[in-house]
């Protein structure tokens, strides 16, 4: 049984509390190293843009793949 081979399909409202999990994680890691982060808080911003751009690439290939089945 190989977890990675698995496929399953999740609503929005099923994300919701991992989102929130994660969400609570980062806040805690940007409250214990304010510090750090003030420093270095352009290039966190550019990753945060390009992992943006990077996930609105793949919805959007997405969903054009959904449109042409």
């Amino acid at each position: 049984m190989n977890l990675f081979k698995m496929k399953t399909s999740w609503s929005n409202a099923e994300f919701i509390p991992l989102k929130v999990s994660i969400a609570s994680v980062y806040l805690l890691i940007g409250a214990y190293f304010h510090q750090f982060v003030c420093d270095y808080w352009i290039p966190f911003l550019v990753l945060a843009i390009i992992a943006l751009i990077w996930a609105l690439v793949l919805w959007i290939s997405k969903m054009r793949q959904g449109n042409n089945i």
